[in-house]
């Protein structure tokens, strides 16, 4: 177990980008596997799993090195030593790590272990905010969980393959699988792999998406020759579930605000073989009103704070502020309120988020029962999430019908 020069440096230049030039963590890392070809999938894996672990425990990590933002590469060879020292690895002898104080470090991490913000590497706000929400004890054991790497789950794209099928081919690939419980499409992988080279992707066999995120399209109740609407449908994940789980019979509605997340849905649901998806941007109020009480179903998948995937985010820890969450929950209400009106009487809304908050939740579920278009809605149920308890990312969903 040692350090290789170039795998290290990658990592620190990828570093600076996230934390120094404001780029995400997820596309910054794709960008660095594609650094040299020779790199085999262990080089990929390490360089993959230190920048994310640096960017997860950074605030913890920068206290124990004390060095401030903005880190210049002497304080991000800090953090980066320090990681080194708690994962046990040999300090080698680079000008970078010259003087390493490794029992020091061993033992302010002990010492900053006993404050939880510190400990769980999160912004004072963001502390506060979680216990006054969920209560001290649900918040300790949630942020905690939060801080665990995200599995990689599958969802089998049933308008092409089946579960076992898809199950056997990746098998041959030596990807190996499992089933979860409760989850008909779901396969969990044992050990994180590309799955995005193999040709079972390119051939529209899967998609990446989360367990609980699988639950939200199911919990719609939508049927193929249906009439369905997904309001924020971004780059499709829920959409494309939705368009199989309707056999690509009916009419899908796939809206967003931003045509570049429209063009990327297009393209995998070329890939997924679903084609009963039209496309419809948001440029005006016009493009809700033409559907008003034209819809058997509604999906809204609400822009949110995202706290119920920090473990897939590490990086929203720090860009999220607080301010933005309280302008996050003036437009779900907003989008509640006028998306709704899209569901025709008798036809069923489901308003789902990745957040944790009841603010977010069903706080909001509980404010639009009392608006004059929530009136004439029924709630029939909801369903919290979190990851302390599910093992996979924090989702909120309630179902609501319109009265006939």
């Amino acid at each position: 177990m040692r350090l290789h020069r170039n795998l290290v440096y990658t990592t620190i230049d990828s570093l600076n980008a996230i934390f120094n030039e404001g780029e995400y963590a997820d596309k910054v890392v794709a960008r660095a596997l594609k650094k040299d070809k020779r790199w085999g999938s262990s080089d990929r894996k390490f360089v993959a799993e230190t920048i994310y672990e640096i960017v997860r425990w950074k605030r913890l990590y920068s206290e124990i090195a004390e060095v401030k933002e903005p880190f210049d590469r002497d304080n991000l060879w800090r953090m980066f030593s320090v990681w080194a020292v708690l994962r046990g690895y040999p300090i080698p002898d680079w000008r970078q790590l010259e003087g390493t104080p490794e029992r020091k470090i061993k033992g302010r991490f002990d010492e900053l272990s006993k404050n939880r913000a510190l400990k769980e590497s999160i912004p004072d706000w963001m502390d506060e905010l979680g216990v006054k929400e969920l209560g001290e004890k649900v918040w300790a054991k949630e942020i905690a969980a939060q801080n665990q790497p995200a599995k990689v789950i599958l969802r089998t794209n049933t308008l092409k393959t089946t579960k076992e099928a898809l199950r056997a081919i990746l098998m041959d690939l030596d990807i190996e699988t499992e089933y979860l419980k409760d989850q008909p499409d779901a396969l969990v992988l044992k050990e994180r792999a590309n799955v995005f080279m193999t040709d079972a992707f390119k051939q529209g066999f899967f998609e990446v998406q989360d367990a609980n995120s699988q639950l939200v399209a199911a919990f719609l109740d939508v049927k193929p020759g249906m009439r369905v609407v997904d309001t924020c449908a971004g780059a499709g994940g829920k959409t494309l579930h939705m368009a199989a789980l309707m056999e690509n019979k009916g009419q899908l509605i796939a809206m967003d605000l931003y045509e570049s997340k429209l063009k990327q849905l297009k393209l995998r649901a070329k890939r997924d073989g679903a084609f009963n998806i039209e496309y419809r941007i948001i440029d005006t109020t016009k493009v809700i009103k033409k559907l008003h009480e034209k819809a058997d179903r509604v999906l809204i998948d609400a822009p949110c704070s995202g706290l119920g995937v920090l473990k897939r985010n590490p990086d929203a820890k720090w860009k999220l502020k607080p301010e933005f969450i309280d302008n996050i929950r003036k437009v779900q209400s907003e989008v509640l309120e006028s998306y709704s009106k899209i569901v025709k009487p008798g036809g069923k809304l489901v308003y789902a988020t990745c957040s944790i908050l009841p603010s977010e939740n069903q706080e909001q579920v509980e404010r639009f029962l009392t608006t004059d278009i929530g009136k004439q809605f029924t709630f029939i149920k909801d369903h919290k999430i979190l990851a302390s308890e599910s093992g996979f990312d924090g989702f909120y969903m309630a179902l609501l019908e319109r009265k006939a």
